[in-house]
């Protein structure tokens, strides 16, 4: 009899979610079985879900196979029509240890084989907490799922449900944990970070929360948040920017266009100069500042003006990191209403994005050289420095410790470095 073998696709908080699932079944019993924990965000990535159930299905002939995530919980009949897979439960449902205790020896067969239930009625975050995952530097913290926003693109509301936050106090105490247990970063993740603490008493606000745990855990030694909303950033915030050298100089921006026509029918609450804005005004408080972002290339009536304004953005909010989106329609949502751009065009935009990400990349790493950073080791010879730009060493360092370095040459994705 052996463990569940668990897939994870998609974000960061799937992975997060895998590991509470993991802990449940163990504790229930399951053994033998197969679960993939799918992503929603694009048809694509339903694509590749259905993909790895059958090659699961390939390897593992008489295993139980379980489908959760938000796929799962958007399309379940999807799932559940496909030979390959025994149930489907949703994004609630496997997060519930009464979930996992029917899914035992000899009852996953006897239970209902699709469970999810209306997602939109939860209003409360999952109880279950998971002290650190992955690499035995970096640990992920959930503290709030869920958005209340409806983007005309955007399917994952209704896989994730509406926003609800973990209240502060909880999270505290399980990073206090996590620094106990010697994790040297741990970031904060969540579906619509920018809007934790809406559903809290007194409303508090996400610079609230960080600028708590910077206080209340002194030997955090670093602090880095996930995807943020930059038009929901609060004035705390920019104040923990400016004034806290432990959070990160690293933001990911919640972008998706850089054209205000196509940000309004995409129903987005910034507009392009507001993007702009904010990114000089975080690099006004804190000139080490790097920005990632989201941008979705060939959305519905795109037109190539509209997509030279997204292309043009990168430089206009420097931009580092990109996330480039081909756009693909999602059933049930507004923009697979809207008049489609050429599928050749898309293709062609989302290259045109990368190629400008590719060299805002190797524009970031040639500044880089001859300067020394503070290096947190995810193993003996590569790390991530402040601006979360990967490190390669060519001697072993410290797993999981923090080492200074100066940086002595670049790949065309990596910084070369030397410890001091």
């Amino acid at each position: 009899m052996n463990a569940p073998k668990f897939t994870t696709l998609g974000c960061r908080l799937n992975a997060y979610e895998t590991e509470a699932m993991k802990e449940l079944a163990e504790a229930a019993g399951v053994r033998d079985a197969m679960v993939v924990n799918t992503c929603a965000v694009t048809a694509e990535a339903v694509r590749k879900a259905k993909k790895e159930i059958r090659k699961l299905r390939r390897e593992n002939p008489d295993a139980p196979l379980i489908v959760t995530g938000c796929a799962a919980q958007t399309e379940p009949e999807t799932f559940i029509s496909m030979p390959e897979v025994t149930k489907v439960i949703g994004n609630t449902e496997k997060m519930q240890a009464s979930t996992w205790a029917g899914m035992a020896p000899d009852l996953i067969g006897t239970t209902e084989p699709v469970q999810v239930d209306d997602i939109m009625s939860v209003t409360e975050t999952a109880g279950h907490l998971i002290d650190g995952f992955g690499t035995r530097s970096r640990a992920y913290v959930q503290v709030q799922n869920g958005c209340d926003h409806r983007c005309t693109f955007c399917i994952i509301p209704y896989g994730r449900g509406n926003s609800r936050s973990v209240p502060a106090g909880v999270v505290v105490d399980q990073i206090k944990r996590l620094v106990d247990k010697g994790y040297n970063e741990v970031v904060l993740t969540g579906v619509d970070l920018t809007s934790w603490g809406a559903d809290l008493p007194a409303a508090p606000k996400l610079g609230d929360l960080v600028m708590r745990i910077l206080k209340l855990v002194p030997d955090l030694p670093r602090l880095r948040i996930s995807s943020i909303d930059s038009i929901e950033v609060d004035e705390n915030l920019m104040q923990a920017i400016a004034t806290e050298p432990r959070l990160m100089p690293h933001l990911h921006l919640s972008l998706q266009h850089g054209d205000d026509l196509i940000l309004k029918r995409m129903k987005r609450r910034h507009l392009r100069d507001d993007a702009i804005r904010f990114s000089e005004d975080a690099r006004k408080l804190r000139p080490d500042m790097t920005f990632g972002a989201d941008i979705i290339a060939g959305f519905p009536t795109e037109t190539e003006a509209h997509f030279e304004n997204s292309l043009k953005l990168v430089e206009d909010c420097a931009l580092t990191w990109l996330h480039v989106f081909p756009y693909s329609p999602r059933q049930g949502t507004p923009a697979a209403r809207m008049p489609a751009v050429n599928g050749k065009d898309i293709k062609a935009r989302a290259a045109r994005l990368r190629a400008a990400g590719d060299a805002a990349v190797a524009e970031h790493l040639t500044v880089q050289q001859g300067r020394t950073h503070q290096i947190l080791m995810e193993n003996p010879r590569m790390g991530r420095t402040e601006q979360f730009t990967e490190v390669t060493f060519d001697s072993d360092q410290p797993e999981s410790q923090i080492v200074t370095a100066r940086i002595t040459g670049q790949t065309d994705t990596q910084l070369l470095a030397s410890s001091d």
